[in-house]
């Protein structure tokens, strides 16, 4: 059996020489400021620029470390099992649109790529969802019907060139694959070439709102102007929109394995659960097998390992896996309806717009964003605002979502408020982590390879969940609405803005047991 990796590092962030940026150490002055370095920020900012703006992209981290340095890059129309479901919930008319929006991103994308001659390995490939159970044969179906209702180009199989058994194939033609950041590199460069500011190493934590909107930065600096647009995945601001109760987190892996099979082209998903996604990626000649799935809740899963465990004896069940090289984990936004939320953060606040909850498919999702705020922002029409804005709501399912949602995060909320500790700081070993009692409160506790002690007060500092610790990232995520911090406390991932509180830890606690 191979071995999984023992560092939490993504293939596209491997072999590549990132530019740095400084952080915002003035005030400033633009026309626009995106908050968020990944793919929507990036392209959102670029286009504007383009158009003659003055545009500013600031980066609480480095750019393209984020969800976007962690995907599976699948640049694809196909979404799981929606098609269906959204014909039943909005109709054939808007569903039309959710397929052309992310149809047209993938073209544009495929003719930037080829008119700028972008050296990021795109190559265009056929896109299988399959079902292996009767559940999911029938679902399967159902979704390839739903294609031909719409004139998807699509074939129908019951048989994939691997070895393993399905029942049915619903197969998109003519999708694609990419290096996204070898893609998005460019896009940097084309933007600061053209006088586009990326600020690094600065964190936006409020929108002072008037005519003209401020974006305060939590070292105290201030950059004015006429538009602000959040790409920061959840949004940094939430502008009484509470997205918060409108949106949950998952989180899903991926392992990236040499086999000895030949790789017969294509991107694979299962639909039934777990889900499994399989594509290929070239790294130093040798062809890899991207191997990804296991999906959960945020902060609700068992002991994330499992999932890396999980994915590796899938791969070892139907390839014949020489070695994993990589491992990684994404974490993905869903909104109620499963349709992301672009546009105006609300009617009244039309100056300050978001782009988030991607459902896994932030690829096409984040070029349709950047073009929706930017034909806002120069005032022409897009056919696609209405279905992506943010203030819509439909009834079914967005109601019964609303109401499964908020009561899991009340259920979340009171057991961990009750939960017992799981270790005794004694008993923890060397780069493990555990929810433990200190002082006879409930505190996370991390032994790091060198037998450091790092302590944490376990109660989210967002809307006060308490948070579990997820050994494969060795991060503590919160079940509730998704925040993650490290394991010294400081902000991963939001909702959440400020760090986990630090515990200190005498000699006499050290002993303490459950």
């Amino acid at each position: 059996m191979a071995n999984i990796p023992k560092d939490t590092e993504p293939y596209w962030r491997d072999h590549l020489k990132f530019p740095t940026y400084p952080s915002l150490s003035e005030n400033r002055k633009v026309d626009v400021v995106v908050v968020g370095g990944g793919i929507s920020g990036i392209t959102t900012a670029y286009l504007l620029q383009k158009e003659g703006l003055n545009v500013a992209l600031i980066e609480a981290d480095h750019i393209l470390n984020g969800t976007t340095g962690h995907t599976t890059a699948k640049i694809t129309a196909q979404h799981d099992v929606i098609y269906d479901e959204l014909l039943s919930h909005i109709g054939e008319e808007k569903t039309l649109l959710y397929y052309k929006a992310n149809e047209q991103a993938l073209q544009f994308m495929k003719n930037l790529i080829q008119t700028e001659n972008i050296d990021c390995d795109f190559s265009v490939q056929d896109a299988y969802l399959y079902g292996e159970t009767l559940e999911f044969d029938h679902r399967v179906r159902k979704e390839f019907r739903a294609y031909q209702r719409l004139h998807i180009p699509c074939e129908f199989a019951t048989e994939l060139p691997f070895n393993f058994d399905i029942r049915a194939a619903a197969i998109m033609k003519d999708q694609a694959q990419f290096h996204p950041l070898k893609y998005l590199l460019h896009l940097v460069k084309k933007f600061t070439e053209s006088g586009g500011l990326i600020f690094e190493n600065t964190v936006a934590t409020d929108v002072e709102e008037s005519t003209s909107p401020t974006v305060v930065t939590r070292d105290g600096h201030r950059i004015s102007c006429k538009y602000v647009v959040a790409c920061s995945h959840f949004p940094f601001y939430d502008g009484a929109g509470f997205y918060y109760t409108r949106m949950y987190a998952k989180r899903s892996y991926v392992l990236a394995a040499k086999v000895e099979q030949a790789y017969p082209g294509g991107m694979y998903l299962s639909a039934d659960q777990p889900t499994h996604s399989l594509r290929s990626t070239k790294v130093d000649g040798e062809e890899l097998i991207l191997i990804g799935g296991e999906g959960h809740k945020a902060g609700q899963g068992i002991n994330t390992m499992f999932h890396y465990e999980s994915l590796q004896r899938f791969a070892e069940e139907n390839f014949t896996v020489q070695h994993f090289r990589y491992k990684w984990s994404a974490q993905d936004l869903f909104t109620l309806d499963k349709i992301p939320y672009i546009g105006p953060i609300k009617e009244s606040k039309p100056n300050i717009f978001i782009a988030t909850g991607f459902k896994k498919w932030g690829m096409t999702h984040s070029t349709i964003a950047a073009h929706i705020i930017r034909d806002a922002i120069t005032g022409k029409d897009n056919p696609y605002a209405e279905l992506y804005n943010p203030s819509r709501f439909y009834a079914d399912p967005s109601l019964k979502h609303f109401f499964r949602q908020n009561l899991d995060v009340a259920e979340h909320f009171i057991t961990g408020k009750f939960s017992m500790p799981e270790k005794g700081l004694d008993q923890l070993q060397n780069d493990e982590g555990s929810v433990v009692y200190v002082n006879s409160k409930r505190t996370g506790a991390y032994k790091d390879p060198q037998g450091k002690l790092h302590c944490v007060d376990t109660t989210c500092t967002h809307l006060g969940c308490e948070v579990n610790w997820n050994a494969g990232d060795r991060t503590w995520d919160c079940p509730c609405h998704g925040s993650r911090f490290s394991y010294d406390g400081s902000v991963v991932e939001g909702p959440a803005k400020k760090p986990l509180t630090p515990v200190d830890v005498d000699s006499s606690d050290k002993k303490s047991t459950p």
